[in-house]
Order: structure tokens, then sequence, then C-alpha cells
């Protein structure tokens, strides 16, 4: 076969069981070779989820997703704020302190995506990523998705009901007896509503001002970890509370979910005093 997944795409892979859709997802990842031929143009930055996620370990989900941050270059205050902060977006039950072990298969599946979401990728593969999920994480993993790719990143992703693959992809791509076919989704793609501001205590020659974030108009999520502090920001307001962090001495680490066009990953990054 030959396919090329564009940035700032969202494309399914449909077919049926052994149709190979999970290997095709292996060998994007770089986790399976294929018996020929070859992969170009992969991206470094890459968020996966499997088919299975396996949770037989005892460490907590904080704890799992703050090694994998580190694995990925954040630090360790930076990554434990980012887990910190999706697993309260997706509502894991139990708390980000419950052993992975503990978990119910729908539990699981959200810190497999947390994980998957560390680090903003340029290619995120997702197989089966609804199973499991409940209504609410549904919706999150949704949003997800279309912030990925309204980034520059480009997401793929199988599901087996026809009804996820039409209306979330803006292409399928379906396998049928070893021949693959592309047609086009329903999903035309939306811009994120909120935008994400992860900010940072000063060098210690300077003392930042301290702020009441969820105060602040706009603001619909806190996250505070260390020295950094991560905020989930409605898009009108993000400019305002922006500019409020910086007035009040805050370094700007990112700011993401903010593109306005497709191949614009809407990274702001630096230091502000």
């Amino acid at each position: 076969m030959s396919m090329e997944v564009p940035a700032g795409d969202v494309l399914a892979v449909a077919g049926g069981n052994g149709s190979g859709k999970s290997t095709l997802l292996r060998i994007l990842v770089g986790l399976s070779r294929p018996t020929t031929g070859s992969v170009s143009g992969r991206p470094s930055r890459i968020g996966y989820v499997p088919d299975r996620f396996t949770v037989h370990d005892r460490v907590s989900a904080i704890s799992y997703l703050t090694h994998m941050g580190r694995i990925r270059g954040l630090s360790a205050s930076a990554a434990r704020a980012r887990g910190h902060h999706l697993l309260e977006r997706l509502s894991l039950v139990g708390g980000r302190d419950a052993p992975l072990r503990t978990l119910s298969k729908g539990n699981a599946q959200k810190v497999a995506l947390a994980q998957a979401l560390l680090v903003p990728p340029d290619l995120l593969v997702l197989d089966e990523p609804w199973s499991g999920l409940d209504v609410s994480a549904h919706g999150v993993l949704a949003e997800s998705i279309d912030e990925v790719a309204a980034q520059g990143g480009a997401v793929v992703f199988t599901d087996h009901r026809e009804a996820i693959t039409e209306t979330r992809a803006r292409s399928v791509c379906t396998i049928d007896d070893g021949r693959v076919s592309l047609r086009a989704g329903r999903h035309t793609g939306s811009r994120p509503s909120t935008a994400e501001l992860v900010l940072t205590a000063p060098p210690t020659d300077v003392t930042p001002i301290e702020v009441n974030w969820s105060a602040l108009p706009g603001v619909t999520g806190v996250v505070q970890c260390g020295e950094e502090v991560v905020l989930r920001v409605s898009r009108e307001r993000s400019d305002a509370v922006l500019l409020t962090a910086l007035r009040h001495r805050w370094s700007v680490v990112s700011l993401t979910g903010t593109a306005d066009a497709r191949g614009s990953r809407g990274d702001a990054r630096g230091t502000a005093r």
C-alpha cells in the first residue's frame, strides 16, 4: 500500500478484524517494520495509544506520567504538572495517586491518552482510543484530536464503528481483503475552544506577583506543581490572561491551542519579565 498523512489531517483507518489496522499503526510509529518498502517523513514527536495498555503495575498514575514526561525531555515539575492537568481534564476516577493496577479499563485508557499528549505531538496515533471511555472523556478525546490537528499535527486513529470514523475523521482509509481505498470523511475540524498556558516563576532575581489564577475571567482550570502553573483558558480570554501573567512578572513556558490555521504549532515559547 501507499499512504500519505499530511500535517493537520485527521485520518481514520477502517477495516474488519485481522485486516491489518493495528499493524499499520505500529509501522507508522516505528514499533514494527514493513516487510518491504519504507516509511519516510516520520516526525520525532509522536504520541501513541496502543490497542492494549498494560496496567499491571504498582506505580501511581501521576508517577507514571511524570516518568514518561522526563523521558520525553520535560523537567520533573513540568511533567508532573502536565500529567496532573491531563488527568484532571479526563476526570480520572480514583485520582492521580491511584496505582495503575487498580484502574478499570476505561480509566487505564485515560492514562494511556494522557501519556500520548504529554508533549504536543506532530503525529498522534490512536488504536481504538474510545474503547471503554465514559461519555465525558469521549468529548475530551474529540477536543484533543481537533487541538492536535489545529496546531499542525497529523492524527491517525482506528475504530470499528463507522459512525466514529465517518464523523471524527477528515479522511477514511479502508483496508478490505488486502486492498486499500481512501475517501473523504465528514469531519471538517474545528478550532479548539480553549487554550493552554503554561507559566513558571522567573529567575530568583525577579519575584513574581501572586495571582489568583482561578478568579481571572476565562480561566476554566488551574493546575500548580512546584514553580509551574498550567492554565486552561477560553480562547477569547487567552490574550488578556497572558497579558496579566506578563504584567505580574511570570515567565511563559508555552501557549498552545491558539493556532488559526493548519501548519502552525500555535506555540509561544520564551521568557518575559
